[in-house]
């Protein structure tokens, strides 16, 4: 039997129970398996995503909302950076303790010329604990795809808990499927037949994420 055929004959067996009729595959397909794997509080969530994203070898750093404009201007300054992307939509206040040149999210703006940019730093839609990924959909401030996948240093920012969900279901049930979705699980890795890993190849080599905690006294949540 074929890779093809064992594939097909799973397939079958899993869709054998589903009724022979016009009814949505929405609805003909049970969703009752788990939703996530256990039980945890918002904290313990919180504490799972930094492990997991840890273990995929990003950085993750801790701050409440009103070091987050320090904490970046030192992971820009540690990187030596000399200039970043800046996604429309992010929050000047975010930048407001670095002179680090700012670099325009343009659709006009080629990959070599995004190539010589030292970092970009988003914000991302939602974070999954479970899985130690950030997503992020192309909002205003999270730019386009591409100012995430060319320069070669990204600094994420991830608001806990709200932003931060168990599983990849709840993820799901937070995104617009029409939106262009990057998945991110650490820096970009792949691996050749000796298992070498080699990093930078399809993506950023260095991700750092920091999760802010909560709101600065002087703003007020949207």
């Amino acid at each position: 039997m074929s890779s093809r055929e064992r594939i097909l004959g799973r397939v079958r067996r899993a869709l054998a129970d589903v009724p022979a009729d016009d009814t949505p595959y929405e609805q003909a397909v049970a969703r009752d398996y788990l939703r996530e794997h256990g039980e945890r509080t918002a904290e313990e969530t919180v504490e799972l995503l930094a492990a997991n994203l840890a273990d995929y070898r990003a950085i993750v750093h801790r701050t409440g909302a009103d070091g987050l404009a320090g904490t970046i201007a030192g992971l820009l300054r540690a990187r030596g950076a000399s200039s970043v992307v800046v996604p429309p939509g992010l929050d000047e206040g975010w930048l407001a303790e670095t002179d680090v040149r700012r670099v325009a999210d343009r659709a006009e703006s080629t990959a070599h010329e995004l190539d010589r940019v030292d970092s970009v730093v988003t914000a991302c839609a939602v974070a999954v604990a479970e899985t130690g990924t950030i997503v992020l959909d192309g909002s205003p401030d999270q730019g386009r795809r591409r100012i995430t996948l060319v320069p070669d240093h990204h600094i994420c920012v991830v608001r806990v808990p709200e932003q931060v969900v168990s599983s990849v279901p709840q993820a799901l049930e937070r995104l617009d499927p029409v939106r262009p979705l990057t998945w991110i699980s650490g820096p970009s890795a792949t691996s050749d037949i000796e298992l070498d890993r080699v990093e930078g190849v399809h993506g950023p080599r260095t991700l750092e994420v920091v999760l802010v905690d909560g709101q600065p006294r002087d703003t007020v949540s949207s």
